[in-house]
């Protein structure tokens, strides 16, 4: 059977006050619930580590806990429904402003860069720029 784990994660850069909270989507395989349960705290303990950002200010990433575990029902295959989130008495307004335009779409969305404390690793920039010949 498949899961569908949210892990909480924390993450605060050294003489920053605000910290940057990620809650990600984890997908378990496993027999049971508690299978799933300890597998998805594994993955929260493992995705635990500190480094330096570009700044030389240290980061620091601990796990907090799980939100949530849910069971996939459908095998997974090409438009399996993995979760879903439902609201009653919805206006037709309210409708319109959930569903949004292709160019409004996260997977067609330039990344940029996030607001809060810069939690970027120096290493892995600096690789990156080694790569790209910068």
């Amino acid at each position: 059977m498949w899961y569908l784990a949210e892990v909480v994660m924390k993450i605060v850069v050294a003489d920053d006050p605000r910290n940057v909270v990620h809650q990600n989507l984890v997908l378990i395989r496993a027999a049971t619930p508690e299978e799933a349960y300890e597998k998805a705290l594994h993955c929260g303990k493992n995705g635990e580590t500190s480094y330096d950002n570009p700044e030389g200010k240290a980061v620091q990433i601990t796990f907090e806990g799980l939100s949530d575990l849910d069971l996939i029902d459908e095998e997974l295959e090409d438009g399996a429904e993995l979760t879903f989130h439902y609201k009653v008495s919805v206006s037709e307004e309210q409708l319109r402003s959930i569903v949004q335009p292709r160019d409004r779409l996260r997977a067609f969305v330039p990344p940029t860069r996030a607001e809060g404390p810069d939690y970027t690793s120096r290493e892995i920039l600096a690789l990156v720029e080694r790569e790209l010949g910068n």
